[in-house]
Parts: structure tokens; sequence; C-alpha cells
């Protein structure tokens, strides 16, 4: 990858990564309890619901850092854009719509081929393991 683009990306990151850590200031200033938000149930179901949604953006933002993080060592060691999986470069425009991508197009459509189906769908490798395989639940019957 030429240096200016991986300039450009860097720069992506650098800035996504401030706004990140802004808005989580943010949050967590705006995370305290007021006694009066806790005036009745009805009250306390809407405070319960909006932490709720804070801790998922929260857990959504940073895992979104690590993958910025990594994407800047890549940047530092110059593999950045280069696909992990079969070593091509990794198209321009999936990187400006993906930046932290770390496989090319069809590399990326071979494993979500791969993936695991369940009872409930696709088990996504982002999500952790499933409920269905915790519960060791399986599709044998037992003689």
């Amino acid at each position: 990858m030429q240096k200016e683009m991986a300039r450009k990306f860097k720069r992506i990151f650098e800035s996504q990564r401030n706004s990140i850590l802004f808005n989580d200031r943010v949050i967590q200033e705006d995370f305290t309890l007021s006694p009066d938000d806790r005036y009745d149930e009805i009250d306390q179901a809407a405070v319960d619901i909006d932490q709720s949604m804070r801790w998922r953006l929260r857990n959504r933002e940073a895992f979104y850092i690590k993958k910025i993080d990594e994407a800047l060592k890549r940047i530092e060691d110059g593999s950045f854009g280069e696909c992990e999986a079969c070593g091509e470069d990794i198209e321009i425009k999936r990187l400006e719509a993906r930046p932290t991508a770390t496989l090319c197009v069809s590399c990326k459509e071979e494993q979500e081929r791969k993936e695991d189906l369940t009872a409930s769908g696709r088990a996504f490798k982002s999500l952790g393991t499933s409920v269905f395989r915790l519960t060791g639940s399986s599709n044998k019957t037992s003689n």
C-alpha cells in the first residue's frame, strides 16, 4: 500500500479513536444516577433500559477501539491492506467502506460460508459461544 494511503487511514483511525474516547468520557459523566431517577417502578425500568443501552454501546466501542489499535499496528509494520488469509491486497473501496477489514472480499465471503449454523441461525464469531452449545444440546437422539 502506498505511504500516502496508509497515512490517510492512520489519520482516520486516530480521529475515530479520539471521538470514541471523548464519547466514553461523556457517557461516564452521564452514567451517574440521581435519587430522582428512582422515583417509581416505571422510572426505574426506564433507567435500567437506558443503562443497558449505554453498556452495549460502550462494549461495541471498546471492541472497535481494539480493532483500530490492531489496524494502527498493521500500518506501523507495513501489513495494513494485506489480506490475512491469502496475502493479496485488500481493495481500496473495501478499506474505505470498512477500514478495519483484515480480509479481502473473496476471503471474507469464504469465511462467512464456513460459519457454523445452529438451531437459532448463524453463530457469528464475534458473539462468542452460543447458548445452544453451552446447554450441551445436540441433534443426536439417545438409544
